[in-house]
């Protein structure tokens, strides 16, 4: 059998501990389809993703230490 042929293995991408088990797809109107409230994959990425907007401002910094100085109360 030639590699054309050959059934594709689907494997499950990897993914962040807290995001385990998360699934998206489009439906057959463009739609994406989630396993996951969009609430908390918001959540998720806000505490670990930098917004690359915010970086060029001049109290960026002071923004970060106090959204982790609520993160921990």
């Amino acid at each position: 059998m030639d590699k054309k042929n050959q059934p594709s293995k689907k494997r499950k991408p990897r993914v962040h501990s807290k995001l385990d088990g998360f699934e998206v797809s489009v439906n057959q109107f463009g739609e994406l389809q989630s396993n996951m409230p969009i609430e908390k994959l918001n959540a998720f990425l806000n505490e670990n993703v930098e917004d690359r907007k915010l970086t060029d401002r001049a109290d960026y910094d002071d923004l970060k230490k106090d959204k982790q100085k609520k993160k921990k109360d």
